[in-house]
């Protein structure tokens, strides 16, 4: 099924511009480039040593752009793509200072954002010609780092909630997104962050019911998934919404804490990421 365009319509989440592992079997990965391995940290004595930093191309200067290899699209030479995190997401992770930026910088990474309020992966935001997710991803709206950044984090689906968007056309554009994404970067950890919201006995409705339809797809690809449909509830984060679905600035710090736990025993820190995916568990190498 080919990925849905959404149609125009009220953006809930467009106020701001700017868990679960799943074992699947895994294939067999392309063989590395040698030039661009990334390292773990090593000990020496007491004291830890972290890797050099290593440029998306060796060569090509940081802020000049290059095609994929595999995609032909437009991507762009970052400073040090195996500390990167790219997170896509709408107006939940837009900000410098939201709890999904937040989070992975606590954990080490440097965030690349792609996405905009107003957008989800059938929500396109047509006030700021913003496309939704995939064909954002396709179309060339986003200029993605070149290379092996060393996560891939998708977070979303408030705003398909809110404009109604049918199980079937999520899942089919998260479906393709997620396959997008992996035939762009096909060595990197990608992951998935649902639909923050109150719990369904709460009054979450259908952002609830999102979350837990992103969570069974997540499942049957074998990514892995921080469900997020329950915080406002779980973690009494509802005092420090500032509307009805975003969070304060205090409350955005809160839920920052609690996702970088969940990363953090799931070993998505970038310490964890560093090492050569060739010597991940099957469970933790990337979808080929």
């Amino acid at each position: 099924m080919m990925p849905a365009s959404a149609s125009p319509g009220d953006v809930q989440e467009s106020g701001r511009t700017p868990a679960r592992s799943v074992v699947v079997p895994g294939e067999v990965l392309p063989p590395r480039r040698p030039d661009t391995s990334p390292q773990a940290p090593t000990s020496t004595g007491g004291t830890i040593v972290e890797p050099p930093a290593v440029l998306s191309v060796p060569n090509l200067k940081v802020g000049s752009t290059v095609p994929n290899p595999t995609t032909g699209r437009r991507e762009v030479v970052v400073q040090d793509v195996h500390r990167t995190a790219v997170l896509i997401g709408d107006s939940q992770a837009s900000e410098q200072n939201s709890w999904p930026q937040l989070a992975l910088r606590a954990l080490g990474y440097d965030v690349r954002f792609s996405g905009a309020g107003g957008t989800g992966y059938v929500a396109a935001n047509p006030t700021i010609d913003a496309p939704n997710y995939y064909d954002a991803l396709t179309g060339g709206t986003w200029v993605l780092p070149h290379g092996e950044p060393a996560l891939v984090v998708v977070e979303g689906g408030g705003n398909d909630a809110a404009r109604g968007a049918s199980d079937g056309d999520i899942l089919a554009n998260a479906n393709a997104l997620l396959l997008g994404l992996e035939e762009t970067y096909p060595r990197s950890r990608i992951m998935m962050i649902g639909t923050l919201s109150r719990s369904s006995r709460d009054g979450g409705g259908r952002r609830a019911e999102v979350d837990a339809l992103l969570g069974d797809l997540a499942a049957a690809r074998g990514i892995t998934f921080v469900s997020v449909g329950d915080w406002l509830t779980a973690h009494e984060l509802e005092d420090d919404l500032a509307d009805a679905v975003h969070l304060t600035p205090e409350g955005s710090r809160k839920a920052a804490v609690i996702l970088e736990r969940e990363l953090d025993t799931l070993k998505l820190g970038v310490s964890e990421v560093l090492v050569d995916p060739g010597t991940w568990p099957r469970a933790g190498r990337p979808l080929a």
